[in-house]
């Protein structure tokens, strides 16, 4: 009777799915969001994806193959059968480049990524999600699918961030696709960027923040009863207990990942819930069982390539045969750790460099290399025909060398006549007539009603400002401490337009010189004034500046400016309500004075601006954060 039931169950099941399909040959629907919502209940069934990619190449539907396919490559990605995954993630991307079905490209892109980032490729992941979100921030109007794409990438390359341990720049994306996550109401979204949160937190060494985080993400995958969510949260606070040594709440914790990841048959999620299992024994002198649940773990790791785990699983064999006096075994093991996450993080970083690399290339430089490799080919050809034409190729050469010549200085001529416009346009925004009439009516305004100790004050440190503005104008780059300096004078006089309410600081980090660092004049006005006039002139009191200066690495010096203004989007409201709107060009002028500027040196600049949000997600400011470099490129001599 009751296998009745159970066949019974599974015709119902395939009669609705051949009823969905029938009707979606028939339509031909093109919306990503009619094809999940229709076939989310049978996408983990390969059987029925399969049938449903071959209908759909049969009748030319390329967004139900382009569907399916993502489907079979997410099941195969589950199962660590990565090749296979690739190779479906890809024809994907084909169908729908060739239907031209934006939503379906960002979701294929977005799926490629995942793949590779399992597989520790981090630039390859980095590439495929950058260019899902460059595609999907390209439209105007985003459709509620693509803004969840948009989500999942911000996610992801949050993801390569924590692969990296940069985790402020992980926690930035995650909050970033937590927003659009919350906004959308998925449940799902919100359990996975939560998660992440606490993954970075953890890595920060906040495990009370952590703890807190992987429980609301425990939360929402029991609501919407995903089981990997389930099984990822389970392990991720068990592993907070075992730090805090709450060893008894943190096995049971882990055993109960183990037995939800042996039913979803995922070895991603298998091999660390053993490993886990094994780690809390030890930490609870069970040896036995320890190394066996470890090792269970590692042979899964091995079967699958899971990096990650094999180097979590020599890790703790190393550590637990040093407890029980194998120093020998434990030493072996160790040296297979160190060598495998060494490997990783070389091979990561190499990426992550070549990347930025490639970045910064461009196609004229390629073409030029290919054009000379070319030539020397057909060069070599024609000594080897003919040696009569060894004078012609000698005068070509000659005559292409003087051409390269040529197009260089006409180059080198073109990039000092940019650079001079740069820093006339630079002079001109910092010697806007608005500025300094207005900075004059104020100065007038103090000797019309007879201040004149405040008069002369003001008037000394405007002219102050402007001998330094004129004198920045023949000096592309001046010492932090004069920028300091001159910033400080340019605030105090706009602070006269604001009744003196702004709270202006500088803090410089102890021990940093200031003197000897070089930066391009005037680079930090554009930001002031942004948060001058764009983020505190529509606030009533309060009114606060920070600027922070500190030396995170010695590759740059970083420079932070937070207001607590109404944030960016309030600021364009108010913006477009008045009739007489300020043109702001200043930022882009920085951007590309910093470009500039960063071409001697080994690093290029990074800018990051972003809102500041309570716990309620209210905008409570900006903060704008520059990474200016400051090891210059040194040519090697003889």
């Amino acid at each position: 009777m009751l296998c009745f039931v159970f066949v019974s169950q599974a015709q119902e099941d395939t009669d609705a799915f051949l009823e969905t399909l029938n009707r979606a040959i028939k339509e031909k629907k093109t919306d990503y969001s009619y094809l999940d919502t229709n076939f989310k209940a049978f996408k983990n069934d390969t059987t029925k994806m399969k049938l449903f990619a071959l209908k759909s190449k049969n009748v030319d539907y390329l967004e139900g193959e382009s569907y399916a396919l993502n489907m079979l490559g997410a099941f195969y990605r589950n199962k660590s059968m990565y090749d296979q995954a690739i190779d479906k993630h890809e024809i994907a991307e084909e169908l729908a480049n060739a239907a031209n079905n934006i939503d379906l490209k960002v979701v294929s892109l977005n799926m490629l990524g995942v793949v590779y980032r399992r597989m520790d490729l981090v630039r390859s992941a980095l590439d495929y999600h950058s260019e899902a979100l460059k595609l999907a921030n390209a439209e105007i109007n985003p459709s509620k699918d693509l803004r969840r794409s948009i989500a999942v990438s911000q996610n992801s390359i949050g993801n390569i961030y924590l692969a990296l341990k940069q985790y402020d720049l992980a926690l930035v994306h995650f909050n970033k696709s937590l927003v659009i996550e919350r906004e959308l109401d998925n449940k799902l979204g919100l359990a996975i960027n939560y998660h992440n949160i606490g993954y970075a937190k953890e890595g920060k060494g906040l495990l009370e923040e952590a703890s807190f985080d992987y429980k609301t993400s425990l939360d929402y995958n029991l609501e919407i009863q995903s089981k990997i969510g389930e099984v990822i949260c389970y392990n991720s606070i068990g592993q907070i207990y075992i730090k805090q040594g709450k060893l008894s709440i943190a096995e049971i914790m882990i055993k109960q990942a183990l037995e939800k990841a042996l039913k979803t048959d995922d070895q991603y999620y298998i091999a660390p819930s053993y490993i886990n299992l094994g780690w809390v024994q030890y930490e609870l002198d069970e040896f036995e069982d320890a190394e066996k649940n470890i090792k269970i773990g590692l042979a899964v790791a091995k079967k699958s390539n899971l990096k990650s785990a094999l180097i979590e699983a020599y890790k703790h064999l190393s550590i637990l045969n040093e407890r029980k006096g194998n120093f020998d075994i434990a030493m072996t093991h160790y040296k297979e750790y160190k060598t495998l996450e060494e490997s990783i993080t070389n091979d990561r970083n190499l990426h992550y460099v070549n990347d930025l690399i490639i970045k910064y290339e461009t196609e004229d430089k390629t073409n030029k290399i290919k054009a000379l490799s070319n030539e020397n080919e057909l060069v070599k050809l024609k000594l080897e025909q003919n040696n009569r034409t060894l004078l012609a190729v000698f005068v070509g050469l000659i005559l292409t060398g003087i051409i390269l010549f040529v197009v260089y200085r006409n180059r080198r001529v073109k990039q000092e006549k940019r650079i001079l416009l740069l820093e006339q346009d630079m002079l001109r925004s910092q010697m806007n007539p608005h500025f300094i009439f207005n900075s004059l009516n104020s100065i007038k305004l103090y000797i019309i009603n007879n201040e004149k100790e405040n008069a002369v004050y003001y008037l000394n440190k405007f002219s102050k400002l402007i001998r330094k503005i004129l004198v920045a104008n023949t000096e592309k780059e001046m010492s932090l401490s004069d920028e300091l300096e001159t910033m400080q004078l340019y605030m105090n006089i706009e602070n006269i337009r604001f009744s003196n309410e702004i709270d202006y600081r500088v803090t410089i980090e102890k021990n940093l010189d200031v003197d000897t660092i070089k930066v391009p004049s005037l680079i930090l006005q554009p930001f002031l004034e942004n948060s001058l006039w764009h983020g505190l002139s529509s606030k009533k009191d309060n009114k606060q500046i920070q600027v922070d200066v500190k030396k995170k690495s010695s590759e740059y010096i970083t420079i932070s400016i937070t207001d607590n203004g109404v944030g960016r989007a309030a600021s364009s409201r108010i913006k477009n309500q008045k009739t007489l709107k300020r043109k702001s060009v200043g930022i882009a002028l920085t951007k590309e004075r910093l470009t500039n500027f960063s071409k001697r040196f080994s690093s290029d600049y990074h800018m990051e601006i972003y809102d500041l949000l309570d716990k309620y997600n209210v905008p409570i400011g900006t903060r704008v954060i520059i990474d200016i470099p400051i090891n210059e490129i040194r040519l090697k001599t003889a």
